[in-house]
């Protein structure tokens, strides 16, 4: 695994901002770091870039420990913090080339890698204006040229798209997910479409504390028992006649002339609902499953915990 947590803890005085959570993430694979303001997801993305010292509990990056070989783990990892440090006064290409030789980079070695960078990231026609008057979504795609300057086999993303327009996170996001292609990405957010957009996996810590640990398609299934239908009637039916269709649990009025029919989780309801609605003259406008969202699974975890 390129990225390794085992029980780790970090105390700030009475609180545990990290209490006791393991997770690990392979090469090739996107996480998406999921938790409420507060939960503990910056913490533990700087005690696994080495800002940070845990308090106890180990953090493994491509073997190497972050207490024991912060060198080494600094060598294999790209770090784009939450509130992105630039040096405003530097031009663009000339701050990837302070990046590069900071990360031992020289040369044409330096050259070359900096140029890829800035047409990676889209940054060709930006290099030669200074940091300070780009946008906020440039000043990120700077951010993130150099996490990636070095080559590192990880990158950590704390919230790369705050603060971005529509377009601008389209585009951010497009080039995580191709960057991931060959890299291990944790990257945090609160935008839950780009967890469904881009993640393979979702770790959710609420309160220090780790609530899940799934790939996107288990999570959102989840243990449910029951499986939800949403049907739409021309015109308004009784609903006593739903709940009396063979395999349904319940039957309400969700608005209008939309029900919300729910069966078992092994029973699709739908093909009976449709020839009970040709039989009975019930012009039929609607149907679908209704899913069971990625907002609600973690509204409902982290209010739970």
């Amino acid at each position: 695994m390129s990225v390794e947590v085992k029980n780790l803890t970090k105390i700030f005085g009475a609180q545990h901002a990290v209490n006791d959570i393991s997770f690990s993430v392979g090469q090739g694979q996107i996480l998406g770091f999921l938790g409420p303001n507060g939960a503990g997801k910056s913490t533990t993305m700087k005690i696994a870039t080495c800002y940070l010292p845990p308090s106890s509990g180990t953090v493994l990056v491509n073997g190497h420990d972050v207490v024991q070989e912060p060198m080494e783990v600094r060598r294999s990892v790209g770090y784009l913090p939450e509130h992105n440090p630039l040096y405003l006064d530097m031009y663009v290409h000339e701050y990837l080339q302070f990046v590069a030789s900071v990360n031992g980079l020289n040369g044409r070695r330096a050259k070359d890698r900096v140029q890829e960078m800035v047409e990676l990231c889209g940054l060709t026609l930006e290099q030669g204006k200074k940091i300070g008057a780009l946008s906020k979504g440039y000043r990120q795609r700077v951010g993130l040229a150099q996490a990636l300057v070095h080559d590192p086999k990880v990158l950590i993303l704390d919230e790369p798209t705050t603060g971005l327009d529509p377009n601008q996170i389209v585009e951010i996001r497009a080039l995580i997910k191709r960057i991931g292609q060959d890299k291990t990405v944790i990257f945090s957010t609160h935008i839950m479409q780009e967890v469904t957009a881009i993640c393979d996996r979702v770790v959710i810590i609420n309160r220090g504390k780790l609530v899940a640990d799934s790939d996107v398609a288990s999570l959102q299934a989840g243990e449910r028992k029951d499986k939800t239908t949403l049907v739409e009637f021309e015109q308004a039916v009784p609903v006593e006649s739903l709940e009396q269709l063979p395999g349904v649990l319940s039957a309400t009025l969700a608005e209008g002339t939309t029900y919300r029919v729910v069966s078992r989780r092994d029973t699709d309801i739908r093909a009976t609902l449709f020839r009970v609605a040709a039989e009975r003259n019930w012009p039929l406008v609607g149907l679908r499953h209704e899913e069971y969202s990625l907002e609600k699974i973690f509204q409902k975890l982290t209010k739970e915990n």
